[in-house]
């Protein structure tokens, strides 16, 4: 596809270059520099006819963000005919409504921010709120699950069940276990509202003895919620436990405490590059591409 130029983005530079190869686009690398007082300072060069810019924002958030619409906004200066952001963690998607009296609703900021500079279509992978999806003039979400799904029919796992570790990720849970067919469970989960400490209910609707089980999420942060999990899951008698998800944060301590609640691995996709980015993004991503400028 020569008329589209990958920008690679300096959060997600290895992705960028996976996915240019796989469309047989021109990348073009982006030179960052970072100032003593944390402004960054980004120089590319000059983008085709489509210019597809490829940047996660996970941590830190406001810097990745903040460079990709820096990025954005020299595409357009060019004179790109179409900026496309394909940004797989889509940083503050979970503030997609104003919960309290007073709170800003940062995803629809984001969205007009992208908008203002330039961007006309968003691509995003397991985005976790479709709430979200609704301030944006045009975007898509692309789900982690069939590929996840693939990584684990290569593993070899005894009588799998998957687990989602709260009643809202149920849907990604049973459409993970459909792929492998294998059973699903999804645990029901309380928050203290005054204490903030998370609580699992320990009744179960299958038997989970022997059986190795695969934690599902679309993002692990804190890891609280896996932990619990796997330590509720280690109490009923599963075998191996292992705990995936799209984008793995694992801010701070997260996976050491992770793995001691009795987690054997983790493995996330390379939407956060790093130990646990196993599974590859690209062939989905550069898909999603494909059909949007096909017939560019």
């Amino acid at each position: 596809m020569p008329e589209i130029s990958v920008i690679a983005g300096p959060a997600s530079s290895d992705l960028a270059d996976k996915i240019a190869k796989r469309l047989g686009a021109h990348l073009v690398s982006a030179e960052l520099r970072v100032f003593s007082d944390g402004e960054s300072k980004i120089k590319m060069g000059r983008a085709g006819k489509i210019c597809v810019i490829v940047q996660s924002t996970y941590p830190p958030t406001d810097t990745h963000l903040m460079q990709a619409l820096m990025l954005s906004k020299k595409c357009a200066d060019d004179g790109s005919r179409d900026v496309c952001a394909v940004i797989p963690y889509l940083a503050y998607a979970r503030q997609d409504r104003a919960f309290l009296e007073g709170e800003v609703v940062s995803i629809a900021l984001v969205a007009k921010l992208l908008e203002a500079a330039g961007v006309r279509h968003v691509i995003t992978v397991d985005i976790h709120s479709q709430l979200a999806m609704s301030h944006f003039v045009s975007v898509q979400n692309v789900s982690s699950i069939p590929i996840l799904a693939d990584h684990v029919s290569r593993m070899k796992l005894h009588s799998p069940v998957a687990v989602s570790p709260d009643a809202g990720g149920a849907d990604r849970a049973k459409e993970f276990a459909k792929r492998l067919k294998a059973d699903f469970v999804a645990l029901k989960k309380s928050r203290d509202r005054t204490t903030g400490e998370v609580m699992v209910d320990e009744k179960l609707d299958i038997d989970v003895s022997g059986r190795d089980a695969i934690l599902v999420d679309d993002m692990i942060s804190s890891g609280g919620s896996i932990v619990k999990a796997a330590e509720l899951l280690r109490k009923k008698g599963a075998g191996k436990i292992y705990a995936m998800c799209a984008h793995a944060l694992l801010i701070g301590d997260a996976a050491q405490k992770i793995k001691a609640a009795g987690v054997q691995n983790i493995i996330a996709t390379n939407s956060v590059p790093g130990e646990y980015a196993k599974v590859d993004l690209s062939p989905a991503i550069a898909e999603t591409i494909k059909s949007r400028y096909s017939s560019a």
